[in-house]
């Protein structure tokens, strides 16, 4: 409960947290108080995600990243697939605006320097889909 009152957490990630703080209980025990929990409406996968999406795209993180930590947090595909979209229109102007903001100081803006390589790689990093990396470098790179 205490975990749940700081922020929404996945299902697997509170089993994590729960078997290293009480290592002694055993397994059975933990998913029973969990699904205690998501019986009561306490926590729930579906409200993880649907928050843990804003809040990352808040930060500037795209669909792969964002889709790669939901994973590995436990998250059902079929819940990524309802709130996470690769497509998502938001993505273009994201890309675009951390663009700008890391161009601030560049001189060369030409295709294949090496500013136009590290903002490559900096965008596929943050997980942009590659057309929407391509998009905004474009527009900003002459070739």
């Amino acid at each position: 409960m205490d975990s749940l009152a700081r922020r929404e957490h996945s299902f697997v990630e509170l089993q994590r947290k729960l078997r290293t703080k009480y290592p002694d209980a055993s397994f059975e025990e933990i998913d029973a108080q969990l699904g205690r929990l998501r019986d009561q409406g306490l926590q729930s996968d579906a409200r993880f995600a649907e928050s843990y999406v804003r809040y990352r795209k808040s930060r500037g993180f795209a669909y792969h990243h964002i889709r790669s930590d939901l994973l590995g947090r436990g998250v059902s595909e079929s819940l990524i697939e309802a709130n996470l979209f690769e497509d998502d229109e938001d993505w273009l102007p994201m890309a675009e605006a951390l663009v700008e903001k890391k161009l601030l100081s560049e001189s060369d803006l030409s295709f294949g320097s090496k500013s136009h390589l590290r903002l490559q790689r900096f965008l596929d990093a943050r997980g942009f889909p590659p057309r929407v990396t391509r998009r905004a470098l474009d527009a900003r790179f002459t070739r």
